[in-house]
């Protein structure tokens, strides 16, 4: 059996960076945001890292709870 190598996403639809910020500025924790919106804290790490991408429901439930607009959380298209 081969191991598989993790990989991050290609393409992100999100900042990672971005996410981790309006979360702090807001005051709430990675537990305290992924019980608001409905996932796990796990899942909430791993879209902050950019392990994994948050899904467009997610991305909009996240600027929801940290009272943000989504278009700051929103990975930028490189030209």
């Amino acid at each position: 059996m081969t191991a598989s190598k993790r990989r991050r996403p290609r393409k992100l639809h999100h900042e990672p960076a971005a996410v981790t910020w309006a979360r702090e500025k807001s005051g709430l924790t990675k537990r305290a945001l992924a019980q608001a919106i409905g996932i796990s804290e796990q899942l909430m790490s791993e879209i902050e890292s950019g392990w994994r991408n948050a899904t467009p429901a997610n991305l909009a439930k996240i600027a929801d709870v940290l009272n943000c607009p989504v278009v700051v959380l929103e990975r930028k298209q490189q030209q």
